[in-house]
């Protein structure tokens, strides 16, 4: 063995010393038993949380029945509706005072409109009272709206009182001066073999013998308008009610969302606000034309509400969501997937789902071929929010919404 051998052997066989300090071999017997309580409470955490989810999507039936249908590509906002920021020049009228003051007329400087919680209100300059009340309280809740009442579209007759639509209760004449109340329809009438759901908006011949309203809905009711949006039902209705014979005629049905309305001059024809699919009707309601329909204007910017009279005899149109383009419609990207819908409102209420559109206002002046004149903008809903209706007096248009609780007054001078 030679010294090099030798010293290889001395380090292989070298004794041990066993003391206190030395330790055990390390084992992965310990660390690999965590592993697994890890992954395994892991599993089970998610498994817990993901399990109602499933129970959501798979078990729980969808509050709405979508159709799949088709809008074109949003107009692009440039030229006349090139952004811009005049509605935020509004001033707010009784802010926190007036919650949803939906539609407005008026008779000389005293304005009238409907609130949310179910009443007519009187304004003369700076102050504002209960005019009538058309339903029963409590009121100011969800839970009961329906029997509150909510008065949506109100117009002047030409005998100086006025017309009011209310979305639960029907169609009044409320008497401007001692805020007596008259029934003229109930939504409990049978009309073409349906109900009235959703009485919207209305409008009053000249000769004040005939009432066109529109239905919205015979399926949703107003406190569910965003199962009516996101389901697209086409079961909305154009209707005509003779104040001399009382009798209910239809004029038009299976209607997306109808909403505002507005008579043609000529009375042969109404304008009618198709909100779902982002378009104004024009429903030929007597004449050579009468029972026929042809399109206004198609592919607004954004989802129409009421329409009103300029004082250039153009029209003006309220919307309280655009869709952007450039951009992103939500509205537009779910029309062609309605599995997708289903699947939100398992998940989300309408509340919730409110708050995901964006809130922008857009006010379109539209001339009598449907040409849009001019626009004024508020993105995000900085001042004007939620908006419904633009009504014209006196050089200043005022601001209608269905839900902000304030009206606002913009000085068309300025913009």
């Amino acid at each position: 063995m030679n010294e090099s051998e030798g010293l290889r052997f001395r380090r292989l066989n070298r004794p041990q010393i066993i003391t206190d300090e030395t330790h055990e071999p390390q084992y992965k017997t310990t660390s690999t038993y965590s592993g697994k309580v890890f992954r395994v409470t892991l599993l089970t955490l998610v498994a817990f949380l993901f399990f109602p989810l499933l129970v959501v999507i798979f078990l729980l039936e969808s509050p709405v029945q979508p159709e799949a249908f088709s809008l074109s590509e949003p107009p692009l906002m440039t030229g006349c509706y090139e952004p811009n920021l005049k509605l935020r020049q509004a001033e707010r009228l009784f802010e926190e005072r007036l919650i949803g003051p939906e539609s407005l007329a008026n008779i000389g400087d005293v304005f009238y409109t409907g609130t949310a919680d179910g009443k007519i209100v009187k304004i003369e300059g700076g102050n504002f009272h209960v005019l009538a009340t058309l339903g029963k309280p409590p009121c100011g809740s969800r839970e009961y709206e329906h029997t509150c009442g909510r008065p949506l579209g109100i117009r002047v007759g030409p005998n100086g009182t006025l017309f009011v639509a209310d979305a639960y209760l029907g169609l009044f004449e409320v008497n401007p001066v001692t805020g007596e109340v008259k029934s003229l329809l109930s939504t409990g009438k049978m009309v073409g073999g349906r109900r009235l759901g959703f009485v919207n908006d209305l409008d009053v011949t000249q000769d004040g013998k005939k009432l066109y309203f529109t239905d919205s809905s015979s399926r949703w009711q107003r406190r569910d308008f965003m199962h009516l949006i996101m389901e697209a039902t086409a079961d909305g209705r154009v209707l005509e009610y003779d104040l001399e014979t009382k009798e209910v005629t239809v004029m038009m049905e299976n209607l997306r969302f109808p909403n505002g309305i507005q008579l043609f001059p000529d009375e042969e024809s109404v304008l009618v606000a198709e909100t779902t699919m982002a378009r104004i009707r024009r429903v030929h309601v007597s004449g050579l034309n009468k029972g026929g329909m042809d399109t206004f204007i198609d592919n607004l910017p954004g989802f129409p509400d009421n329409i009103r009279r300029s004082s250039s005899g153009g029209y003006w149109v309220a919307m309280s969501a655009v869709r952007p383009n450039p951009g992103f419609s939500m509205l537009d990207f779910l029309s062609q997937r309605p599995w997708l819908k289903k699947l939100i409102f398992k998940l989300f209420s309408q509340d919730t789902l409110l708050k995901f559109v964006p809130r922008y206002s857009l006010v379109v002046e539209l001339q009598d071929g449907g040409t849009c004149v001019r626009s004024f903008h508020d993105p995000h809903g900085m001042v004007a929010a939620y908006i419904s209706e633009a009504h014209e007096y006196n050089g200043h248009l005022y601001l209608g919404s269905f839900r902000s609780p304030y009206l606002c007054k913009l000085d068309l001078s300025k913009v």
